[in-house]
């Protein structure tokens, strides 16, 4: 079995979170979350994700780390030299993907704590939310791809 969750660290807006709880509901996560709280509600969740897709809030870092469902791996979205490139990035069957504000990345707490690190193609850095839907969508094409090669579809 496999299910992911998603999140960002001290979300600047709250945009940026609607935008990614929109995106987690297309693309099958199990749940969203926020670590600290510097957003003032949120308007582009059009979809009301909220109604299936569960967010938890934590005040800080260690809070979080405290809860991170049994045997999940935690993976940072981050401009790092430690990071693997996401087209050579193999996402584990149950995993937290946790992202830094645009303002100021993943703090170093956050990236001490991380199983692994990945990072994204591009000169710049995506908007949050934008860099977590290229995350859940390569997930989920991995994933199928992954499934087309175990169970090869009949003919």
């Amino acid at each position: 079995m496999s299910y992911f969750g998603i999140g960002i660290e001290n979300c600047k807006t709250g945009v940026n979170l609607g935008t990614l709880w929109r995106s987690a509901h297309a693309y099958g996560a199990a749940f969203i979350f926020v670590v600290g709280q510097r957003y003032h509600g949120q308007s582009s969740d059009t979809t009301k994700a909220w109604r299936q897709i569960p967010l938890y809030q934590y005040e800080n870092f260690g809070k979080f780390h405290e809860n991170i469902p049994h045997d999940c791996m935690l993976v940072g979205v981050e401009t790092a030299a430690a990071a693997v490139p996401i087209n050579k990035f193999f996402h584990p069957k149950r995993a937290v993907y946790i992202l830094g504000a645009e303002d100021g990345g993943l703090s170093n707490a956050a990236k001490e704590k991380c199983h692994k690190l990945l990072i994204l193609p591009g000169v710049w850095c995506l908007n949050v939310a934008c860099a977590g839907t290229v995350g859940m969508y390569d997930r989920l094409i991995k994933r199928d791809k992954e499934a087309e090669i175990k169970f090869p579809p009949i003919k």
